[in-house]
């Protein structure tokens, strides 16, 4: 059994809604995440708070004994605007550092359903994995097709010259998070000819692996 729970990851960073959504099953799926990375050992980071799904993922996983890091603008600290952040706090200055951060200190990404600001922190680490920026695995948790109708606009925008066959592979979907996460540690990034002969100073602090060979 412990051989099934190892995984390549240390930490996963969660993008998901500050809402709970309608069905009850957005809620067990973000319940379910958490458990699957406490299963595998991995710790969580996140955009901080207690509230929607980010609280009920957080405090799944912190229920479970793994770290969580919650990174969150100081505008937003207020617990009337997040709730209570669950673990470790790291305040940031704005929006563009609280994505950066959390880049930087995760090995992989997934997404929950959510609104506007989980669909520019996932599009934002898509294109980060297209240009070469990053090397970290991208998926989306597509609960009850919640991920549908974005899967149709990216297959779309392949039809139509915009992203190419290589650039699409990089969105790793599942509908629950014992499929994805196991996908994800199966997943080997492609890149296309010439992205991948870019040179990007944000590589080294994203990709960072220090001499222990753990990735920061």
């Amino acid at each position: 059994m412990e051989e099934e729970t190892k995984s390549r990851f240390k930490r996963i960073c969660v993008f998901c809604g500050s809402s709970s959504g309608k069905k009850s099953s957005y809620q067990d799926a973000a319940v379910d995440l958490g458990k699957e990375l406490v299963e595998r050992r991995i710790d969580l980071v996140y955009g901080g708070g207690s509230v929607g799904l980010m609280g009920l993922v957080s405090q799944a996983v912190h229920d479970g004994g793994r770290h969580v890091l919650g990174i969150i603008p100081r505008t937003l600290m207020p617990r009337e605007i997040t709730g209570e952040t669950i673990g470790e706090v790291r305040a940031v200055s704005d929006m563009h550092q609280r994505k950066a951060e959390m880049a930087r200190q995760a090995d992989a990404f997934i997404a929950l359903p959510g609104g506007y600001g989980t669909l520019e922190e996932l599009l934002e680490v898509i294109t980060w994995a297209q240009l070469g920026i990053h090397r970290k695995p991208v998926g989306l948790l597509n609960v009850e097709g919640y991920y549908n109708s974005l899967l149709c606009f990216v297959d779309k925008a392949v039809d139509e010259g915009f992203i190419s066959p290589t650039a699409r592979r990089i969105i790793v979907s599942a509908p629950t998070a014992k499929q994805l996460v196991r996908e994800l540690e199966e997943y080997v990034p492609e890149y296309d000819e010439a992205t991948s002969k870019l040179v990007w100073e944000e590589v080294e602090r994203l990709n960072y692996v220090p001499e222990s060979g753990v990735p920061t």
